[in-house]
């Protein structure tokens, strides 16, 4: 009976004066049933009248070995179904005198397993991380103490530059402290150490709009375990730069939450609006817009995104990055930070007809007295016609390639004719092998040739003799 339908039927014997018998009779509840409840009225009024946990609650009747059995069975991977859990205790049950449990005695032990346990028996330490494990939300104490860094593949179609359609990737360099975007690039194929590179140079120098403030040398990046940011370069880039490089743990895209709430804010505010959004599901749209004025438009998203109140800052990224006032820590000039971000550090030996470097000479009088000598070596991937020579950390000369001195050779182009030239040669190798097994599968020619006698064995016989 509710509690309701107590203090009804009590209300009766509390104000009208109905003694407890005569309610007894009428409505079939015992008269010691009756006055318990009037006891727990006076005592606690009209909460006592409610009904408590059962003391057994939670509880089977079955044996313990039973229940920690069924609750094994449930954990086990593939995970059983109930019908079946049951199937396989019954002949256990039999064998050993105990009662066999019904479906919904088997179902509410189940169902009684903790959540975390279920999750980490079925699912794995990855999944019980991600649901149950205490997360620790961290945060810069001040501008520039760590920059975020990574990529991100659009949600866009554009124009390429053969006029077919491509998806474009977009790196950003994020700091942790305000959220404000201190540099970004945008560009087709995939991503490599020199469009972070890129991104890097534009978050640190200074940029020329006053509205776009960020700047300066960060103390750490942090990013993933991409091939670019774990590439040679980067690494020796931030020993040049005094930059501490962190990378996240593997599997674990927690600690980048940050800079993936910005790509989502770019997905779903800025790539909405623009030709050439793509949505699963739905029909290819015609990509309309080129990498150049994807750059613009991103560029002034991003200015505006740094000028709008962010809800945990409670202030805007960008007044959050200038604060009361600071001077970031910047390079000697902009050709420094180049030859430090866009350039590639590589070990070679001096010859006495110069440099070899990607199958390229390289000359100049400085090395003369450098023949037979260890050096370290600076290019530009986007054009190795000219290296920058290093004697430890002093800078020896320029050394040019004299076949290409008047034209830009890029590290892609050298590699695009080593690749064709290869693929020439092995396409000539198949051609030559074609012929090869073409002629000796076919059958030999008929010889019209007399054939010759038999041999007349060395040993006489006895009717020779």
């Amino acid at each position: 009976m509710a509690a309701a339908g107590r203090w009804e039927i009590l209300r009766l014997h509390v104000e009208d004066g109905i003694p407890l018998t005569a309610l007894a009779q009428d409505t079939g509840i015992g008269l010691r049933t009756l006055q318990r409840l009037h006891a727990r009225y006076k005592t606690h009024g009209y909460t006592g009248l409610q009904d408590g946990p059962r003391a057994d609650a939670g509880s089977h009747r079955v044996p313990k070995e039973l229940v920690t059995l069924i609750e094994g069975l449930a954990l086990s991977r593939p995970r059983p179904a109930m019908s079946t859990v049951r199937r396989r205790i019954a002949p256990i049950c039999t064998a050993r005198g105990w009662p066999v449990p019904s479906y919904g005695v088997v179902r509410s032990i189940i169902q009684a397993l903790d959540p975390d346990m279920v999750t980490l028996a079925l699912e794995g330490p990855a999944a019980y991380r991600d649901k149950y494990e205490l997360a620790l939300r961290w945060a810069a104490e001040r501008p520039n103490a760590l920059w975020q860094a990574d990529h991100t593949l659009l949600d866009l179609l554009i124009l390429g530059p053969n006029g077919k359609p491509a998806r474009p990737w977009l790196t950003t360099i994020l700091d942790d402290h305000s959220r404000a975007v201190c540099g970004y690039t945008v560009f087709l194929g995939a991503p490599s150490a020199m469009n972070t590179a890129l991104a890097l140079r534009q978050g640190i120098w200074p940029k020329t709009r006053p509205d776009w403030p960020m700047c300066g040398i960060p103390e750490v990046l942090y990013v993933d375990h991409g091939s670019d940011f774990t590439s040679q370069q980067l690494r020796t880039t931030a020993v040049d730069l005094h930059i501490r490089l962190i990378h996240s743990t593997v599997a674990r895209p927690q600690g980048r939450g940050k800079i993936e709430r910005f790509f989502s804010t770019v997905n779903t505010e800025l790539l909405t609006t623009l030709p050439g959004h793509t949505v699963r599901g739905q029909p290819t749209p015609t990509p309309k817009l080129s990498l150049a004025e994807l750059d613009r438009t991103l560029e002034e998203f991003i200015v505006t995104y740094n000028d709008r109140a962010h809800s945990e800052l409670g202030t805007t990224p960008r007044a959050a990055w200038i604060a009361e006032g600071w001077l970031p820590r910047l390079p000697e000039s902009v050709e420094a930070l180049d030859g430090l971000l866009l350039t590639v550090a590589q070990s070679r030996i001096v010859r006495r007809d110069g440099i070899h470097f990607q199958g390229l000479r390289y000359t100049s009088p400085t090395l003369a007295g450098y023949v037979g000598q260890a050096v370290v070596i600076r290019y530009d991937p986007r054009d190795i016609t000219e290296i920058r020579v290093f004697d430890h950390d002093a800078f020896l000369c320029k050394a040019v390639n004299p076949d290409h001195q008047t034209e830009a050779v890029s590290l892609k182009d050298v590699q695009a004719a080593r690749n064709t030239r290869r693929r020439a040669l092995r396409t000539g190798i198949h051609e030559r092998i074609a012929v090869l097994a073409s002629t000796t599968e076919a059958p030999p020619p008929a010889s019209t040739a007399p054939a010759p006698e038999p041999r007349r064995p060395k040993l006489k016989v006895y009717q020779e003799d």
